[in-house]
């Protein structure tokens, strides 16, 4: 399948004459209801404002607003994008928590670009999702979307693992290690990167699978096509061995557990902020240093 590509912004929808948004946050966080009484007032200047949810309460099933604008850190978006489940509405992160990797903007930057996105200047990127289902002496018991990674992450009594991981069907490895991360592109600069992994640009069409400390030190990370479907199987698990989806235990494992992840025919939708990309959100965001070369003599 080929490389998703940012697509123009698809409104004002037939019949509005602004766009329709619907503001996201958390109300126990000081911050994120300060900055909401900021910009609501600028936002219903020039758009309808179908719902605030402070409470990540609000069902997106069968609504066609326009943008949903997020206020708050990365953990929020998370939780949006979990929340929206298959209706994954065109995004917008306002950073009101600490490295804000999806959420692009400060509040004051999105007040000076609030007019572009009402105008619809601004593109939207599409970005990967996953499915990761839980199969129990050969039942689906539970499944669940993701956008970050999913986890197999081992806890007390804590021993090395072994994850058997077959792909298409066929065995790739079996790894000894404290834990695996199969992570989108979104969720390589997260748990994925702390283990060692590469870095993706987010609109790649890609996972890429990490092992966590594993036993051997020839196990590196790999890079493979959305379009794989992964296997995995913990052999004998600990008592609090668990899968994990961004950061959210979805089952604790049991022997004989399968657990299959592969891409989601749902994707997550964010606006494409002028002058932002993946390496300037390396620079500002990580602290990676940028200069000029010196000239030649």
């Amino acid at each position: 399948m080929a490389v998703a590509q940012s697509t123009p912004i698809p409104w004002p929808r037939t019949g509005r004459t602004k766009p329709q948004v619907v503001i996201v946050g958390a109300a126990q966080r000081a911050r994120v209801v300060d900055e909401l009484k900021r910009i609501e007032p600028v936002i219903a200047q020039s758009a309808s404002i179908a719902a605030i949810d402070l409470e990540f309460a609000y069902n997106f099933r069968r609504t066609d607003h326009d943008l949903v604008i997020v206020l708050g850190g990365d953990g929020s978006i998370l939780q949006v994008a979990r929340q929206m489940g298959e209706n994954q509405l065109p995004l917008l992160g306002i950073n009101c928590g600490q490295l804000g990797f999806l959420a692009a903007l400060s509040p004051d930057a999105f007040l000076e670009a609030w007019p572009t996105v009402c105008a619809g200047g601004f593109e939207i990127v599409n970005h990967l999702m996953f499915v990761a289902t839980l199969y129990r002496q050969g039942e689906a018991i539970d499944s669940q979307l993701g956008l970050n990674e999913f986890a197999i992450l081992g806890g007390p009594p804590y021993h090395i693992l072994d994850i058997d991981m077959s792909v298409d069907g066929l065995l790739a490895t079996t790894y000894r290690c404290d834990g695996l991360i199969i992570s989108t592109p979104v969720g390589s600069t997260a748990h994925n990167m702390s283990a060692g992994g590469p870095i993706l640009r987010k609109d790649l069409q890609a996972f890429v699978v990490s092992p966590i400390s594993p036993h051997t030190l020839t196990y590196r990370s790999v890079v493979d096509s959305a379009d794989r479907i992964f296997e995995l199987r913990v052999t004998n698990p600990n008592e609090s061995t668990s899968a994990v989806v961004d950061g959210r235990v979805m089952q604790r494992l049991h022997p004989g557990d399968r657990i299959e992840v592969r891409r989601s025919q749902s994707i997550f939708r964010m606006l494409l902020v002028p002058g932002q990309n993946d390496y300037r959100t390396l620079r500002e965001k990580l602290g990676w240093g940028g200069s000029a070369l010196p000239p030649r003599p």
